[in-house]
């Protein structure tokens, strides 16, 4: 009995409607069964309080130069969707794994918390999806590509210098 309730209830969540799944930008079941939502910045039924902000919107720097800065100053640069502590969906997730695997330091940017940087960070990569990677200035991909490239032993080779440098420097 109660392996088909939860066995509906499990269905129930899984079987959204169209109209709402619109709404979601990003959406993951964690253990305890809670789901995370970000929403259109533009969404009617989101009080201002929670819509997404510009943080550097008075910094003098636009988000085109931001995005070039992280990438030049950042040995692994990773554009998700949540925090590293706190993925926000399954291929940020995976993205964060792959990376701590190899013991360097991740620095990263939540495009959940402003629409207008996800959009910058689309245009300066040319790439349509997150999470994007990117090591030593060049882009690399997403969290499939760079799970290919750790399988391959090719991401070891990527980031044999990033782990040495952050050793020299701790």
């Amino acid at each position: 009995m109660a392996k088909s309730l939860s066995n509906a209830l499990l269905m129930g969540l899984t079987g959204l409607t169209a109209a709402r799944s619109s709404r979601i930008a990003c959406g993951s079941l964690n253990g305890i069964g809670s789901r995370y939502f970000a929403t259109v910045p533009n969404d009617p039924d989101t009080h201002d309080d929670f819509k997404p902000k510009n943080k550097i919107e008075n910094s003098g720097i636009s988000l085109a130069d931001l995005v070039e800065q992280d990438v030049k100053e950042n040995p692994v640069m990773l554009y998700m969707k949540g925090v590293p502590e706190f993925p926000q969906c399954g291929f940020s997730s995976l993205a964060v794994r792959v990376l701590k695997h190899y013991n360097v330091p991740i620095s990263s940017r939540n495009i959940l918390e402003d629409a207008e940087l996800k959009s910058a960070v689309k245009a300066y990569s040319h790439w349509p999806t997150f999470p994007q990677i990117f090591i030593k200035g060049e882009f690399i991909g997403g969290s499939d590509i760079i799970m290919n490239m750790h399988q391959s032993g090719e991401l070891k080779e990527k980031l044999k210098d990033v782990a040495a440098n952050s050793d020299k420097t701790a």
